[in-house]
């Protein structure tokens, strides 16, 4: 039987994935891979990626979500704030984008999700130190730490 070993990408639905690429560009400091037409882009972070597709008609998720990691989650709070976005008062950062889509943000120094070394370097990220806690929690299931 397979083990599941990761998670290559998630692919989010939007109206227009132009508008889309835009807000999120507001929140996110995005890297563009590439795009398959008018219909679909696909957003780089490191060794996974974010497809953005358009088509989006269902409603509103509510406890179906991804979980966004990144490199300051206050910074992402802040920028929602301004954005005036609605964010649920939680320690993660959850909030709904324009299309509906429920997003968690949480913060890569307090969480086991761990990138290889190579891969923080490639992508500027060098200094990022995991907190004691994420790293006790890493340690307490034989993953280093």
């Amino acid at each position: 039987m397979a083990r599941i070993v990761g998670i290559n990408h998630v692919a989010l639905e939007v109206g227009d994935v132009d508008e889309a690429l835009a807000w999120y560009s507001s929140l996110f400091e995005l890297e563009l891979r590439g795009r398959a037409g008018r219909k679909m882009a696909f957003v780089d972070i490191g060794d996974q990626f974010i497809a953005l597709a358009a088509g989006r008609e269902q409603p509103p998720d509510q406890a179906r979500h991804f979980g966004l990691v990144v490199d300051d989650k206050e910074a992402v709070r802040e920028a929602l704030r301004h954005a005036d976005v609605t964010v649920q008062a939680t320690g993660s950062v959850d909030f709904l984008d324009p299309w509906g889509n429920h997003i968690q943000v949480v913060d890569y120094r307090e969480i086991q999700f761990t990138k290889a070394p190579s891969v923080l370097s490639a992508m500027r990220l060098d200094g990022l130190v995991k907190s004691d806690a994420a790293k006790q929690e890493l340690r307490d299931r034989g993953l280093g730490g």
